[in-house]
């Protein structure tokens, strides 16, 4: 070997050989590629090169236009190994997830967490026998569905506090799930055994920041509940006031993210294998049930939204706790006391006209939070019901809402007001406002179905029942119409309610106190006071587009009469279209370029004539060796980027 080769292959000039292939190849390949790997690759891709140059003789030549006229090739041969190495190293191990080498190695405990989650969670349901379900089969025996139905709640129960939670979120979605799935989901119980109080204290003081005892003159350290996300405990503040405290169990935190990760990948893995999983949108399903889940862990929210409601309530024949904001935290929440016993226990003592009274109240307040307010307490079920001591009740536990924008709210009422006048039309439009509607829907249809519904429970004067919701949740499920969740937890809310007020009045009209209600919102809403500030509000809106109306249509008239009205349609005018448009016509260049150098190599290493380099190379086999260097690098340039795209889309 020459000195002048021993001197190229020095440390420094090594490194500084390899860093070119490192910013060629992130460029060729156009993604961020780290630097490790990249570095790893340009090192394969010169030790290619030089094995390439050891087995043609290049470095035992003492010609220098030996190595000038092999330079190029060998080069263009350490580029091609090191994209080579590096679209097999994506393949093997995908990057982009910015962890880098150093997060990597301390991701792998979190991921053994998770492996022994995955083979605890694959038990369960192998035991329940619900296994092949998760990998895409679907039921086609209704028969059998009472059978799975029970198995899932089994195994759900099982799974532990994040799978209880989701199978409580899919009991409210019939609009997914059949019938004898919902009554069975809805089954589930959120109780479990509690935590010892030591740890439960170390994680009190830990949020309050200071000893217990500085805050709490007297704490009872047995729990008044447990659930699977907190516990509750009685004690009294130095003020002499009466309070509960809800603590969040400890590490609850970081089991509900394994969880929810496990839940996700599953979620995925359907939406890839089953038809049925994605015309039923589970990945979206997944994320509002990720977004809830999230919401009930931080006690902040739970204050909000407590605060929100009982401001907008003010003055409501249900009760709520006041929260102490200053001894509130994420962890923790400090509330007043409600004094009173659970409505199931002192419900029996209450005269039948009292009962319907109180029944009323509640159903009231409940709508009153949907339709006027927007924010509403989602799980009102009878042990988040106090009958208090003064006769009245009480509302708890606010760490599941609902909300509605504007827009959903009208809907609601629109329907409901739909539903009391028997009006498919109406019922249709308000339908179409509260859910997600497909591209293409065939509306006249979808009336024409409403309308059997509506002749079928509301003929002859006959009140609704709860079984017209379940036909409607039917013909949703049939026109492919996706509810939102919170839409979906307005359902749920009320389907909820409708225990409760059973409970608390035995034969109580729920559908028909909610159609008095409705109406009589509509009834304030075409009070004449009313309707001059709503005329008000439009008119108002609607000045700036008065004002400019005049000017344009003098414009369009003018125009239009001296023959220049022309229509400009813009192709392509959204911005995602271009992309995918060029984003094709990028991909056939860049094939079209390859196979073009590709064919172009084959002649040029083909041919006999040309001006010779060296005995054995002529000046058209070097042309030809670059330019298939070249076609190699633009069609792994192609590979690359499909690989990528259809791993995103996968993902």
């Amino acid at each position: 070997m020459s000195p002048t080769l021993l001197g190229l292959l020095s440390l420094p000039v090594y490194l500084l050989m390899l860093w070119p292939l490192v910013v060629a190849s992130r460029r060729v390949l156009g993604v961020r590629i780290g630097t490790f790997r990249a570095l790893l690759g340009a090192a394969a891709g010169w030790a290619v090169a030089g094995g390439l140059a050891g087995r043609i003789g290049v470095l035992t030549r003492d010609s220098t236009g030996a190595y000038l006229g092999f330079i190029l090739p060998l080069a263009g041969c350490a580029f091609l190994a090191t994209l080579i190495f590096l679209f097999l190293a994506e393949m093997a191990v995908p990057s982009g997830g910015g962890l880098g080498l150093l997060g990597r190695v301390r991701s792998l405990r979190a991921r053994f967490a998770r492996t022994r989650r995955y083979s605890q969670i694959t038990r369960i349901a192998v035991k329940h026998g619900i296994g092949p379900y998760l990998t895409g089969r679907r039921v086609t025996d209704s028969g059998r569905h009472a059978t799975l139905a029970r198995s899932l709640r089994r195994a759900l129960e099982d799974g532990g506090a994040t799978f209880v939670k989701l199978g409580q979120i899919l009991s409210t979605r019939p609009d997914v799930l059949p019938p004898v799935f919902i009554d069975e989901l809805s089954l589930l119980q959120d109780r479990v055994a509690p935590v010892p109080f030591a740890d439960v204290e170390r994680e009190l003081e830990a949020e309050l920041g200071r000893p217990r005892a500085e805050v709490f003159a007297e704490f009872d350290p047995e729990p008044l509940g447990a659930a699977s996300i907190a516990q509750v405990y009685r004690a009294r503040l130095h003020s002499g006031e009466d309070v509960v405290v809800k603590v969040r169990r400890p590490g609850i935190d970081r089991i509900v993210e394994r969880d929810l990760d496990i839940v996700f990948r599953v979620a995925r893995s359907l939406e890839l294998r089953a038809a049925w999983a994605r015309s039923l949108g589970v990945l979206d399903l997944a994320e509002g049930f990720r977004a809830a889940l999230t919401e009930e862990l931080d006690f902040r929210v739970e204050a909000r939204n407590l605060t929100a409601v009982a401001a907008a309530e003010n003055g409501s024949p249900v009760a709520l706790p006041a929260v102490h904001a200053d001894l509130s935290g994420e962890r923790v929440l400090v509330m007043r006391r409600l004094h009173g016993v659970p409505v199931r226990e002192g419900i029996g003592e209450v005269p039948a006209e009292r009962r319907a009274v109180l029944a009323r109240g509640l159903l009231d307040s409940l709508l009153r939070q949907v339709l006027l307010h927007g924010v509403f307490h989602a799980d009102p079920h009878p042990g988040n019901v106090l009958l208090l001591t003064d006769g009245t009740l009480g509302l708890l536990d606010f760490g599941s809402v609902g909300r509605l924008d504007s827009s959903l709210r009208g809907g609601l009422a629109n329907l409901f007001a739909a539903v009391d006048r028997g009006d498919p039309e109406g019922l249709r439009d308000g339908l179409l406002e509260i859910v997600d509607r497909p591209d293409e829907i065939d509306e006249q249809r979808l009336e024409r179905a409403l309308g059997a519904l509506i002749a079928k429970h509301l003929s002859h004067g006959r009140s609704p029942d709860a079984d017209l919701f379940t036909d409607l949740f039917r013909i949703i499920a049939e026109f492919r119409l996706s509810i939102p969740p919170a839409i979906a937890a307005v359902f749920r809310a009320l389907a909820t309610m409708e225990g409760t007020l059973g409970l608390l009045s035995p034969g109580f009209d729920i559908l028909g106190e909610s159609r008095s209600f409705a109406g009589s919102l509509v009834g304030e809403r075409l009070r004449p006071g009313s309707l001059r500030g709503a005329a008000t509000e439009e008119l108002v809106a609607m000045l700036p587009v008065l004002r400019r109306l005049p000017r344009r249509v003098d414009r369009l008239t003018s125009a239009l009469e001296q023959g220049r009205l022309t229509v400009n349609v813009r192709t392509f005018a959204d911005e995602r279209d271009r992309a995918v448009v060029f984003g094709m016509l990028h991909e056939l260049l860049l094939a079209l370029t390859g196979a073009a150098t590709g064919l172009m190599a084959v002649l040029l290493l083909a041919s006999t004539g040309g001006p010779r380099v060296l005995p054995e190379l002529t000046l058209n086999h070097v042309f030809g060796y670059n330019l298939l260097v070249i076609s190699a690098l633009l069609g792994l340039r192609l590979l690359f980027v499909v690989f990528r795209a259809q791993r995103r889309g996968a993902g």
